[in-house]
């Protein structure tokens, strides 16, 4: 009977477990619903500042005989020190979201100290700065509680120290990384180059057909600021489509939880049946038997 009581605790248990996992698929469907809306929009504005930035800075490149001399601009092939920025999730029960970040950006490293390239990591998100923190990775800067809930202001000043001191030239790239928004079941790993920008696709031809006018007493001025906007408004697309990835995950992570333990409840029912009918076997041998040493 000790053991018949031991799994009735146990499907007590894994009961209790996948209630607990259905609530949480719940509400993160529900928090998927009003991230994803958000990411939509804000990916659109964010593809447009990029087309603009990169049309500007592509016109002003075709017109001047020695190139555009904007250092934003400015492919560097020997980069010596780098940023890099990433964004994991604040909590955990995602699967394998923050893994993904994490080893891309363990990836992104390895290359670059390769070439011997000092890097300079930046982190947002509570469990990929435990994980560098835990391995003894040093971090320049870090932020907590900004992946869960992106707000403009502070994504753009934690930004903005990266962006300084690219101007300044203490470092020649700035990259981030992030597991973005694909669809409901599937999220997309991006390790964008954030600066310098890249215009050396960008089509002399095509620049002929555009309506865009540009005032030669304006264009290092416009440029500064646009850059600007543009790498805070990367920074802050990159949170709210990390926030609606990771929704995606934990939905699907608390989806495969509680079918895992709608299985475990149905095997130990099963499990239990069969202790039961044992036992009862068991019980009727030894009346048999009683009866038949009376005899």
């Amino acid at each position: 009977m000790a053991n018949l009581k031991e799994i009735q605790r146990q499907i007590k248990s894994v009961s209790n477990t996948q209630k607990t996992t259905r609530a949480m698929k719940l509400v993160s469907t529900a928090k998927l619903r009003r991230a994803e809306e958000l990411a939509k929009r804000s990916r659109l504005f964010a593809q447009k500042t990029n087309q603009v930035i990169a049309e500007i800075a592509g016109r002003i490149k075709c017109n001047k005989v020695g190139g555009i001399e904007n250092r934003c601009f400015i492919e560097n092939d020997a980069p010596e020190t780098i940023d890099i920025i990433f964004v994991t999730a604040d909590k955990g029960l995602c699967g394998g979201f923050n893994m993904q970040t994490i080893k891309a950006v363990k990836r992104l490293m390895s290359g670059y100290k390769n070439k011997n390239v000092k890097i300079r990591l930046r982190g947002i998100g509570k469990k990929g700065i435990e994980f560098f923190s835990y391995n003894q990775v040093e971090m320049l800067d870090e932020v907590k509680n900004l992946s869960s809930a992106p707000d403009m202001q502070r994504s753009s000043e934690f930004m903005t120290r990266s962006i300084e001191d690219f101007k300044e030239g203490k470092i020649d790239a700035v990259y981030l990384v992030y597991n973005g928004y694909k669809n409901v079941i599937t999220q997309e790993l991006h390790v964008n180059r954030v600066l310098p920008v890249n215009v050396e696709e960008y089509d002399c031809e095509k620049s002929k057909n555009t309506m865009l006018e540009l005032e030669a007493q304006d264009e290092e001025k416009m440029l500064d600021s646009l850059v600007t906007k543009y790498a805070e408004y990367n920074m802050y697309y990159a949170l709210i489509d990390s926030l609606a990835a990771e929704h995606s995950a934990r939905m699907q992570a608390m989806d495969a939880a509680t079918n895992n333990a709608k299985e475990m409840v149905n095997s130990l029912k099963v499990k239990f049946n069969k202790a039961r009918q044992e036992s009862i076997t068991t019980e009727l041998i030894e009346i048999i038997s009683g009866v038949e040493s009376m005899k």
